[in-house]
């Protein structure tokens, strides 16, 4: 199940952060030579998978005399837990989960790499021929309750004047979402691909709204502990040469592309043609210069004030947090939230090196 999606935080989760940032600063002080980065399953992400499998992460991590242990978890909120907790120095997640769990728990992190944005891999789904989006009012909406389709859902309701208060969302697990939808008691469903391919194709079913009509909102990333990348610039420039080693590799239409992404999808549970369906709805940036324009547009400053803007209306910045502003971001040239309080960070410093050939 691909269940990036769900990043609910819980107070303790929050405390627990705050003090592994003070109990591990000393160990993330100094450089080293050993680095653990975790991830977990779905599309943009399955590339890590094949860069530990292939070699290439070891190929890169040794060119800069380190080692990097590339981990899969199976659980994509757990594998921030502990991240957040120090136990590993980079991992794969959202753009609003890198701001609700690690940043709002009060650890530092750095947006290394930029994989991809959701282009239509998330969406909404009414039972019924020809309904629109206005017909949501007053209806039950079957969701992950704080997550990103959550967030898709709220942007869908602002395009047509409409907010949560004129829908009622219900929780479900998205290991329940599709049987949900074949029950009498359940008209509409937001979820992700695979399951949104599965609802969306109940006969007579609409879908209503999806991911490419928010374009670049839903960003998935490869996060780093700030302190451990400033101490250790070899550790970024071996994520950032591996990575796009990789995504040479998998855009390639080459039978080394195809092996690659048929390797990919057999790990997450699909074959090639699955698996090139669900990059068709992912925005991939393949070269480091498109991630790297990504990084600097103007866009991802104005994405993350409405995350931001999302997670404080949902108490999802800490029990402290007095305003959308409470934790700081800082983009390329620019900064939105509380400066005193910088804590999660787009740099595209190493995305650039690679662009222009200094990481090779």
């Amino acid at each position: 199940m691909f269940s990036r999606r769900l990043f609910k935080q819980t107070i303790a989760a929050t405390v627990f952060a705050g003090l592994s940032v003070l109990s591990t600063t000393s160990a993330w002080a100094a450089p080293k030579n050993n680095f653990k980065v975790c991830w977990t399953i779905y599309a943009g992400w399955m590339p890590w998978d094949y860069a530990k499998s292939s070699g290439i992460m070891d190929k890169w991590a040794k060119k800069y005399s380190i080692k990097v242990d590339v981990v899969q978890l199976n659980d994509y909120v757990e594998s921030i837990n502990q991240y957040t907790a120090g136990s590993f120095d980079g991992c794969t997640m959202t753009n609003m989960d890198a701001l609700t769990i690690p940043a709002a728990g009060g650890v530092d992190s750095t947006a290394l790499i930029i994989g991809d944005f959701s282009n239509g891999n998330d969406g909404i789904v009414m039972k019924g021929e020809n309904k629109k989006l206005s017909d949501l009012k007053g209806q039950q909406i079957n969701l992950v309750e704080m997550s990103v389709s959550h967030y898709l859902l709220a942007r869908a309701l602002e395009s047509v004047k409409l907010t949560e208060k004129d829908v009622r969302v219900v929780n479900t697990s998205d290991a329940d979402l599709v049987a949900a939808f074949k029950t009498k008691g359940v008209n509409t469903v937001v979820t992700w691909n695979p399951l949104l391919a599965e609802v969306a194709a109940t006969p007579k079913a609409s879908k209503l709204f999806n991911s490419s009509q928010i374009p670049g909102e839903i960003i998935d990333l490869m996060v780093v502990n700030t302190k451990t990348l400033a101490d250790n610039p070899n550790f970024g420039k071996a994520l950032v040469g591996a990575w796009f080693e990789v995504m040479g590799i998998m855009s390639s239409d080459t039978a080394q592309g195809r092996d690659a992404r048929s390797k990919m999808a057999a790990a997450s549970g699909t074959d090639l043609q699955g698996f090139d369906a669900q990059l068709a709805a992912t925005k991939m940036f393949y070269t480091p210069k498109e991630a790297y324009n990504f990084a600097i547009s103007k866009e991802l400053p104005a994405t993350m004030t409405k995350v931001s803007q999302f997670s404080f209306k949902h108490g999802l910045l800490g029990e402290g947090a007095k305003s959308a502003d409470a934790v700081g971001i800082q983009f390329s040239g620019t900064q939105t939230g509380t400066p005193k309080n910088v804590k999660l960070r787009f740099d595209p410093a190493y995305m650039k090196m690679a662009a222009d050939g200094q990481i090779k």
